[in-house]
């Protein structure tokens, strides 16, 4: 891996993310005519959903026709150069179809199983947080010189912020007491939840983000941002597993008492 090969696809992924931004926004808030699916009792799919990953894949090809690409709503792309882009289209597809800002789209990039550059592009609050590794992790809002995203300093659990997505989902599998043990011990909590969650700990204006079901294309993204950052983004176990199936994002000096907190926590239904 070289770095300007991932400085390159990090440089892509942000101009495609850009894109996949107005094009989002393009759907977002049309009440009277976003189609809207089901993939399961739980999961909604807009067409928004389809059509912006459909975009981010072409641009993808173009660019790096060698690389592979993995996608939430439409079929993996086998390539030859060790790349592997995985991709989120929206992130926050409820808060996408009710109305509420508070969505992303996703685009991180793997090499040879690490997770080495991720773009998180919040389009309609027009800001976005990126990292490539070992050049750190930096914010843009609007048209303003980017800034270095740096994760808090705290380090007392009963001082910390605590972000979560939706506490349905804990209850679905089997976790609904994990959530209320950090509830107990946080100084306080907001459902500000999916991508935005995660990106409130890269910035430093929240402390631990917890998500107890996650698929690899909703995890990607963040671990590199939320690492150069300063914190960690990993499975429950501490691991920078895409594919374990849950997230936490938190402050380097709470990542010990967060991980010991989460270490007993009960598998999910069905394991």
């Amino acid at each position: 891996m070289s770095t300007n090969a991932v400085t390159n696809r990090l440089d892509a992924a942000r101009r495609i993310a850009v894109l996949a931004g107005e094009l989002a926004n393009s759907y977002f808030q049309k009440f009277d005519t976003l189609t809207i699916d089901r993939k399961g009792h739980q999961d909604l799919v807009s067409e928004g959903d389809k059509q912006v990953e459909l975009l981010v894949r072409k641009e993808i090809a173009v660019a790096f026709p060698d690389d592979s690409i993995v996608g939430e709503e439409h079929a993996p792309v086998a390539g030859t150069s060790g790349y592997t882009w995985v991709i989120d289209p929206i992130d926050g597809t409820k808060p996408f179809i009710y109305g509420v800002p508070l969505f992303g789209t996703l685009v991180g990039i793997e090499f040879e199983g690490r997770m080495v550059a991720g773009v998180c592009r919040l389009p309609a609050l027009n800001e976005v947080v990126y990292a490539a590794e070992g050049d750190g992790a930096w914010w843009q809002i609007g048209d303003a010189e980017p800034t270095k995203a740096v994760a808090s300093t705290e380090t007392d659990i009963t001082q910390a912020r605590l972000m979560f997505t939706e506490p349905t989902s804990d209850f679905r599998v089997g976790r609904a007491e994990v959530l209320q043990n950090f509830l107990q011990h946080v100084r306080i909590a907001r459902g500000w939840g999916d991508c935005y969650g995660h990106m409130l700990v890269a910035t430093g204006r929240a402390d631990i983000a917890l998500d107890p079901q996650m698929s690899p294309w909703d995890i990607a993204a963040l671990i590199p941002i939320v690492r150069e950052a300063g914190g960690s983004c990993t499975d429950w176990t501490g691991s920078e597993s895409v594919t374990t199936g849950d997230g936490v994002s938190v402050a380097p000096g709470l990542k010990a008492t967060v991980l010991q907190m989460l270490e007993d926590a009960p598998p999910i239904k069905g394991d």
